[in-house]
């Protein structure tokens, strides 16, 4: 007959058992003898151990047991392990050079060895060699791959071009690796954008969105139709498997209800994709903007006359229409405390240095004065109508005299109330400075915008709940601060600040958003 109860070891409760009849590896005895728990080793962090048992996954401090049995680890001799799979432009050059950099400033000793074409171990060792710390797995290929290692128990973290599927995200429940939507299981470590590109020699230097989509589409097949040679187009992406390819279909095609051509020439890697464009002078991809190689980029532009390219202001701030964060997935387990250092490294300052080193856009945020702001303030007036009066934009500049605008925008999913993925890490990151101290005695001022579609006052009301909410879920994601020393606000200006044209999708997408201007 067993015998169940709950005791406490550094504040997790565990579970002892009486006589336990099937054959298990491990059995963990407390240091008084007063619990034991048998069971399969799951896994041994340097720190806690993870047993499967009849009363399901334990997690037990090591500090408070003795191991006994086959399947007992070498405290002595550990050596922590994690992996990381998916995005080819995630593991063969950014998280490289993010290893590279933590072991740096750990004053680590690093050594690679590839293990094949796809996958590469780095190896931590103290500075003089004599112990090993750590081996790191890095397999590049692509997102869909990197989710089912994953839910395969081969990848301890995902490295994303694009958000997680809902199909992936009941897998991982049903795999008891929790919500991958949840706070702290979703990570942007880097943002990039879709970057549309040519040959040098293509006189085309911008196309409006819709255009962009209607050529990924095949509706547009001539690039006569854009103002340049009566020529056809060819298109370039990546394999269909990639994060990349998927976002292009999920950014550009979706939102028309468009699909890919059969004929779309296709790539293994972001640089294969860049140097067949730039090979092919009437060819046209989209592609990664910190690998766009010898290729051109073209800007993105509307029937109103605002004109975007992926450079890294309008990406930092997501003014481009098309940025694309770097996603980092983690399931609900614990990872080794080197692997937990690691990913606390991923948002400090010299790591940002390293992003932005990469050809990647850093997430540190910058202040923007307001004498930048100047072409913004000149849309604002060129597109202003009957329903945003000149009252109303000197009530904006008059708002936003002697103060400076955060380069952390917060944006909606579509058709949704709810922040998308990146905006909700930059929900924590803010609010995790907002704990630091970092905004003491300042004030912080969340400015909602809406696109232009119906009446102003009623997008000005809509854009003021969006900054509340957005205020809000910052304020409860801050647990610690102190709100006595920061004065936290929000306003809103509905349509009169556009950052696109309202004639696409893309556009009124961009235009709503929640922007923080700071005194």
């Amino acid at each position: 007959m067993l015998k169940i109860c709950a005791a406490s070891f550094a504040a997790l409760f565990l579970f002892c058992s009486g006589n336990f009849a099937a054959a298990q590896d491990i059995t963990l005895t407390s240091r008084d003898g007063s619990v034991e728990i048998s069971g399969t080793l799951l896994g041994y962090d340097g720190e806690f151990f993870r047993v499967e048992t009849i009363y399901g996954e334990l997690t037990v401090d090591g500090s408070g047991v003795n191991c006994e049995g086959p399947g007992c680890p070498s405290l002595e001799d550990f050596v922590a392990e994690f992996s990381l799979s998916g995005a080819s432009v995630m593991g063969e050059i950014l998280v490289p050079a993010l290893i590279q950099g933590f072991a740096l400033r750990e004053g680590l000793h690093l050594f690679t060895r590839m293990v094949d074409p796809d996958r590469t171990i780095f190896v931590l060792s103290t500075r003089d060699k004599a112990k090993e710390l750590a081996r790191i797995s890095l397999r590049s290929s692509n997102s869909d791959e990197g989710f089912a290692d994953l839910l395969a128990g081969e990848a301890d973290i995902v490295m994303s071009l694009r958000e997680v599927r809902d199909h992936e995200v009941q897998l991982a429940r049903e795999a008891g690796l929790g919500d991958l939507r949840a706070r702290g299981r979703v990570r942007v470590l880097a943002l990039d954008a879709l970057a549309p590109i040519v040959s040098q020699e293509n006189p085309v230097g911008e196309v409006a969105t819709p255009q962009l989509a209607q050529i990924l589409a095949g509706e547009i097949t001539s690039w006569q139709e854009l103002g340049g040679p009566d020529a056809p187009i060819t298109i370039h992406l990546r394999e269909q498997g990639a994060g990349l390819a998927q976002a292009v279909v999920d950014r550009i095609l979706t939102p028309i209800g468009g699909a890919l051509p059969a004929d779309v020439g296709r790539h293994a890697t972001d640089v294969g994709l860049a140097a067949a464009v730039e090979d092919d002078p009437f060819g046209i991809g989209v592609t990664s903007a910190a690998i766009v190689g010898d290729a051109k980029t073209i800007s993105l532009t509307g029937a109103c006359g605002f004109t975007l390219t992926a450079e890294r202001n309008s990406v930092k701030t997501e003014d481009y229409p098309l940025s694309a964060p770097l996603f980092l997935y983690l399931p609900e387990r614990r990872l080794p405390k080197l692997g937990r250092d690691f990913l606390a490294y991923l948002r400090s300052a010299p790591a940002q240095l390293v992003v932005r080193r990469a050809g990647f856009t850093d997430q540190s945020p910058e202040e923007i004065p307001i004498n930048a702001q100047g072409s913004r303030f000149a849309n604002a007036i060129a597109a202003a109508g009957a329903e945003v009066p000149l009252s109303e934009l000197q009530r904006m500049i008059g708002t936003f005299s002697g103060m400076k605008r955060l380069s952390t925008t917060f944006r909606f999913e579509v058709g949704s109330a709810r922040l998308d993925a990146q905006s909700r890490s930059h929900v924590e990151q803010l609010a995790r400075a907002v704990e630091t101290g970092a905004y003491d005695t300042r004030q912080l001022v969340f400015v909602g915008f809406s696109d232009g579609e119906g009446p102003a006052t009623a997008n000005r009301e809509i854009a003021q709940r969006r900054a509340e909410a957005v205020m809000e879920a910052m304020r409860s994601a801050a647990e610690t601060a102190n709100f006595d020393r920061v004065r936290i606000t929000a306003e809103a200006f509905g349509e009169a600040l556009p950052m696109a044209c309202d004639d696409s999708a893309w556009g009124r997408q961009v235009n709503r958003r929640v922007e923080v201007w700071v005194r």
